[in-house]
């Protein structure tokens, strides 16, 4: 299990699978018009990705600047998230 991790190949299955998650969502709604929509969840998923990134960088040794790069990026789609999210509310 540890050199599963060691590799990035755990992290990289997590991301493989957020990504056909968000496929599935897409395709779904696509299709049949039901679903919940991509404005919905976009910016969350894409903030999760970004975390996930910057561990399998973390993971793999990577500069501490490419780390900074996805925790900052996790933070502004955050941020952009909660925007949009405050901006349907009212």
């Amino acid at each position: 299990m540890q050199t599963l991790w060691d590799s990035g190949w755990l992290v990289n299955a997590v991301i493989a699978l957020t990504l056909l998650e968000a496929a599935g969502l897409l395709l779904y709604r696509r299709l049949n018009g039901r679903g919940i929509p991509a404005r919905d969840w976009i910016l969350n998923l894409a903030s999760g990705l970004c975390l996930m990134m910057a561990v399998r960088a973390a993971v793999l040794g990577a500069p501490w600047l490419a780390i900074a790069a996805w925790l900052s990026a996790a933070g502004l789609a955050h941020g952009a998230d909660m925007v949009s999210r405050w901006r349907r509310q009212g």
